[in-house]
């Protein structure tokens, strides 16, 4: 004790915080809950049951790491209760040397979520030459839930070997529906999605709408310093557009609110940007939809090693969520 009381003089100097450091997105109410054990609420979410409201968002696939990343990530789900999207399943569509990569079903096991992953240049050159049976045959391989479409024209526009889309990515999205029985997702990835995108989505029956936000891995930019064929300095500035979670949040919850009737997609993923637990759980509490929240580069960070520096990413996710679902509410 008189340690620990010596910590607390040193420190109390070092650990002062200003007033605009205080995270005013929340009311904190220390006298209504114990410290938790174990209060963060079961989630029902695209017709499975999660025990966290954390989605493990698509990476990229395709390198030698995948197999290592998509395998400590799917233990991780499985032990904690996540959802999971896989990255770009394209490189295995016609060739099965890298199935094993992708093929995390006997790993996250059968009750929680897995989706496989299409771009939408992908989709279009496959609806146009009447090939959707390519994609369902590769949803069925995988053994997945369904299907994410990831939507990312500036990705493509500055990518050396990007492809061009000849029609609005919502006719794509729209096809597939036409044409398929299992669950499909739209996302960005990246810069986020503005107010007309979001609502045309909403009007879809999609099994949710993943953000891909603004703020976080900008692939724009990624594709932008890839490129040298590009003049930087002219199209830099494109790469800086876009919408962030919160603001997509809020745009989602006026759409919601003026033309509820007309939605008939009713589930988010809220994610880009969400550099924490609590960005996550202010999110999610924030939306008018039932929605979790996803990261992609944090767990990559943690993915590409041992899977015990994941498990422990993930642990103080849990203890920092049940603090928060323990003592915080989020602010009107």
């Amino acid at each position: 004790m008189e340690d620990r009381k010596r910590d607390h003089i040193d420190l109390a100097f070092a650990s002062q915080t200003l007033v605009p450091e205080m995270d005013a997105r929340f009311m904190y109410e220390p006298v209504l809950s114990a410290h938790p054990s174990n209060n963060i609420p079961e989630t029902e979410f695209l017709g499975k049951k999660m025990q966290l409201p954390l989605w493990v968002s698509s990476m990229t696939g395709g390198t030698k790491l995948a197999g290592t990343i998509n395998r400590n990530l799917a233990r991780a789900c499985r032990e904690f209760g996540m959802g999971m999207g896989l990255g770009s399943c394209r490189i295995i569509m016609d060739d099965d040397r890298y199935l094993h990569d992708f093929d995390m079903r006997e790993i996250i096991g059968n009750d929680l979520p897995l989706y496989a992953n299409l771009g939408v240049n992908q989709l279009e050159i496959l609806l146009m030459e009447k090939k959707v049976d390519k994609i369902i045959r590769l949803v069925d391989k995988l053994r997945a839930d369904g299907l994410i479409i990831h939507v990312n024209p500036f990705q493509e526009w500055f990518q050396p070997e990007g492809d061009r889309l000849q029609q609005p990515a919502i006719d794509s999205v729209r096809d597939l529906l036409d044409q398929v029985d299992f669950p499909v997702m739209a996302k960005e990835v990246g810069q986020g999605m503005g107010m007309e995108s979001l609502r045309a989505l909403l009007k879809l029956p999609l099994a949710a709408i993943e953000f891909g936000a603004f703020g976080g891995t900008n692939f724009a930019r990624v594709e932008l310093m890839r490129n040298s064929q590009q003049p930087k300095e002219l199209f830099e500035p494109l790469s800086f557009i876009g919408h962030d979670a919160t603001q997509m949040v809020n745009m989602v919850n006026h759409i919601v609110e003026q033309e509820q009737d007309q939605i008939r997609c009713k589930q988010l993923i809220i994610s880009g940007g969400i550099k924490s637990f609590l960005d996550g759980y202010y999110l999610i509490r924030k939306s008018r939809l039932p929605a979790i929240y996803g990261q992609a580069s944090t767990f990559l960070k943690y993915a590409r090693e041992d899977y015990p520096q994941l498990r422990n990413f993930v642990l103080h996710q849990v203890k920092g969520l049940q603090m928060a679902y323990a003592f915080l509410r989020v602010r009107e």
